[in-house]
């Protein structure tokens, strides 16, 4: 039988609005109450906002979001002075208030554009390894919990047929090199070691600046577990394939992780075209482009 997943977008849970941020500021962080406070985006998780010309403003819109930016809150600002990229560490932690009932973030701001935009430079294939390299360090027992990522990849079968099912016979996802990638990933041997990962490692959480990747963000899939998760975000950075085959090269995977690696891209791609399809089509391209990519890797 079949696990419902969610078809498209969630819904927001909670009604978040300009006047909102502005009071929740006002209260909380004071020193910051004078800066002028813009929309940005809405993602799955999370409102942002930008707050003056150096910070932004991250609010959960749904349950799922809240418990997840606490994990962000509690272990990002311990990882971040370990890794060679910039990271959205927070710089103040908000507290339910005004009717809002969750845990809130102002974090640093940082130029640049998502790199389903504009992706990195081929030659920011060594820094992208040597960042995945510094980040995948052994997660201590009490490392946050993720029953989506880290977690085997045998775990995400029935959601990721289903979604199949919905797909049809969209070759974008459904073309035998693929199918025969994602088999070999379930029969791959299953990670044994929990490192730390970032959990939602594609495009649209790197900042790109000028070729060069300026900052990782979205930090609330922290988790430990297998790092196959966290490298499946290498096809959805890098378009060209050399710059795909250095940062493997450089990180070195063993066969069995890169299988299981490949098998997270798949899945990734297959959510964000199904979700894209219903609601979003930003997320359709970019998992068009993911899923093109493996492709021509595994062909």
């Amino acid at each position: 039988m079949s696990v419902q997943v969610s078809a498209g977008k969630p819904e927001a849970e909670v009604a978040i609005d300009l006047n909102l941020v502005r009071a929740l500021i006002e209260d909380q962080a004071p020193r910051f109450a004078d800066l002028p406070i813009t929309p940005l985006t809405e993602g799955w998780d999370n409102l942002i906002y930008r707050l003056g010309t150096e910070l932004s403003i991250r609010l959960p819109r749904r349950r799922l979001g809240a418990e997840f930016i606490r994990h962000e809150q509690r272990w990002l600002p311990h990882l971040a002075a370990q890794l060679p990229i910039p990271v959205s560490a927070p710089v103040h932690i908000g507290v339910p208030g005004r009717g809002y009932p969750w845990h809130w973030s102002i974090l640093p701001w940082f130029d640049g554009v998502c790199a389903d935009e504009q992706p990195p430079a081929a030659t920011e294939a060594p820094a992208f390894a040597r960042f995945l390299k510094a980040l995948h360090q052994p997660a201590p027992p009490d490392a946050p919990v993720n029953v989506y990522r880290g977690v085997p990849i045998s775990d995400r079968y029935e959601s990721t047929v289903e979604r199949l099912e919905r797909l049809g016979t969209d070759p974008a996802a459904t073309s035998r090199p693929l199918l025969r990638c994602w088999e070999a990933a379930l029969a791959a041997e299953p990670g044994r070691e929990s490192r730390w990962l970032h959990g939602d490692l594609h495009a649209q959480n790197v900042l790109i600046r000028d070729g060069r990747i300026s900052a990782v963000i979205d930090w609330g899939d922290i988790t430990g577990g297998d790092v196959a998760t966290d490298l499946a975000g290498i096809w959805s950075l890098f378009p060209e394939r050399e710059a795909r085959r250095q940062v493997l090269e450089l990180y070195a995977p063993d066969p069995a992780t890169l299988a299981r690696a490949q098998g997270w891209a798949f899945v990734f791609g297959v959510v964000l075209v199904d979700s894209g399809l219903i609601n979003s089509p930003r997320h359709a391209n970019q998992g068009r482009q993911l899923l093109k990519r493996l492709a021509e890797d595994v062909k």
